[in-house]
Parts: C-alpha cells; structure tokens; sequence
C-alpha cells in the first residue's frame, strides 16, 4: 500500500524528513510516532499526495504521486488532526455533499451516508447542525466523511486528540472494526496507549529519522524491560536513594521519583526494603510504550 526508500522532505535549508524507508501492507494498522517536529506531519503529507517528495522514491497504491495525484487522492481518505467539517451543513450533508465530490450517484452516497451514521453512531444526529455536536460527535463525523469512498487507504491524523477518555474507546472500537472489515490505516498520535490499541507496526521518529520500527510488544522487548519499578521518596532524598538501587537495573531519575527497570519489579522493591530505603510511595508496572517512546526521544520539550 505504501512504498518509501530514501524519502526526504525540505524546506529550504531545513530538512524535515532525511531519507527514511518505511512500507505497510495491505489490511495493516500502521502508526507514526515522535515528539512535535520530528518529521511526523510531512511524511503523512507526502503520503497524502499533497505535498512534492524532495528525495527518494515513494509510491502509494503502487502510484508515483508526482505524476498519479489526483488517482491516487481518489483512492484515499484523509481525516486531518483539525476538524474541517461545514458548519453551513447539516449532519447528513456533511457526508453527502463530499461523496458527491468523488463523483458518487445520489442514490449511492445517500446510502452511503446512511450506512455510515449507523457505524459511528450519529444516525439520530442526521440533521443536527454540527456546531451543535460535541468534540467527540465532530471527530466521528470527520472519519465518516473520511470514509464516504470507501478508501482502500484511510489516513488520521491524531483522530482521539482533545477527546475525553469516553469518546476515545468509541472511536477506538470504530477503527478497529474498519480494520477487521480489510481497511488499511496509517495514523499518527501522541498517545501511547492509542498506538498499543490500534497499531500492528509503527516507527519511532525524531530529528526527521526513524529511531525505532516493530510491534508495540517488540519495541517494548527490544528497548525496555518487563517491568517498572517507580520509587517516590521524600523531597530531596531521590539521588540518596537512586545510588542504593542504582545495581538493580536501569535507572531514571526525575525530580519526584527513581524509576528502576528490571524483569521484576517486585524483586527492586524487596532489595531496597532490605537495604534500608523506606520510600513514601511504591509503583510496580509493566514496561510500556511510552516508556520506549521517552528511552528513544528523551523527556526534553522540543520546540
């Protein structure tokens, strides 16, 4: 479905993608990750065929985007990180008007669009005004419209941001369901337990490269360990503590807490009772993908 080797992104003096290779095949769930600025956005408009590749070589669909656009933006649906729904239009037209778009005959979209109120649950909403819907009602409007061609490639862009937790596993279950019935997704996000939900495959990106790629349970296995033990101790004893448990695996420390990475958390927690440490609060947990997320990208803000 997608085909990248070498591809690159400039703007001006400043590369933003630098030659990264990355291929998702049909029926996959793929995800993008990386902190803001690491190239996520430009390889997901390159994709899109609405921006020029700089370098490399890229084909969508099997298509060369520089020469089969408009074949190829026929073939794809785009929900984009903002929602670009028409306030002027009811609901049900939302969907219809862009269906007519894609040259599909009135009594197809307008079956279309029925079809797809029932999947995300706004058939009861058909002529509501949008400005009326809540955040999480506008982003499953967004992906039925998204959807209205029936797209062999389906691209979101952040699709849960802003959304309360509620509103996410709905949509969580909507996309996992258009991924039973063959659709192919590509997405981007920031939340981590998103991309372990929903995700087969991503890559790790920073600085415009791919640090990382595999399953979420791979990069877990590759690039943390099984479990995490976080030990919070009184204000200003976190380095005291941190050199006591400092031979029982991977440490972090942050200014609240020591994070202990080992195979057994509970073992770290046992070892520093007996070596006298008594701290505040104890936190075992399993190794996550923002564990690894943060282990590749760093915890510093990026502008």
């Amino acid at each position: 479905m997608i085909s990248a080797r070498g591809l690159r992104k400039s703007f001006g003096d400043f590369e933003a993608v630098r030659g990264i290779d990355v291929e998702v095949s049909r029926g996959e769930s793929f995800g993008f990750l990386g902190p803001n600025g690491a190239g996520k956005s430009s390889t997901m408009r390159m994709v899109a065929a609405v921006s020029p590749v700089s370098g490399g070589e890229l084909r969508i669909l099997g298509l060369d985007p520089a020469t089969d656009g408009p074949a190829i933006r026929s073939r794809l649906g785009v929900c984009p990180q903002e929602d670009t729904l028409d306030n002027e239009l009811n609901v049900f037209d939302n969907l219809y008007i862009y269906g007519r778009y894609f040259g599909l005959g009135k009594a197809e979209v307008r079956a279309r669009c029925e079809e797809l109120l029932e999947f995300v649950q706004l058939a009861d909403k058909r002529g509501a005004k949008v400005e009326d819907l809540s955040g999480g009602m506008k982003r499953r409007l967004t992906i039925a419209r998204s959807l209205v061609s029936s797209p062999d490639l389906l691209l979101l862009d952040e699709p849960t941001t802003g959304l309360d937790p509620q509103a996410r596993h709905v949509l969580w279950d909507q996309l996992f369901r258009l991924k039973q019935a063959g659709v192919t997704l590509v997405l981007t996000t920031h939340y981590m337990d998103e991309a372990e939900q929903l995700c087969d495959r991503l890559v790790v990106m920073d600085k415009g490269l791919i640090v990382a790629e595999g399953s979420p349970l791979q990069l877990i296995r590759e690039h943390s360990t099984r479990e995490v033990a976080e030990l919070r101790f009184p204000v200003g004893e976190n380095e005291q503590g941190a050199e006591k448990v400092a031979d029982l695996g991977r440490l972090e420390v942050l200014p609240d807490r020591v994070l202990v990475y080992s195979q057994d958390g509970e073992e770290v927690v046992a070892k520093a009772h007996e070596r006298g440490l008594r701290p505040v609060a104890v936190l075992v947990r399993r190794s996550t993908l923002e564990d690894v997320f943060l282990a590749l990208t760093g915890r510093t803000l990026v502008d």
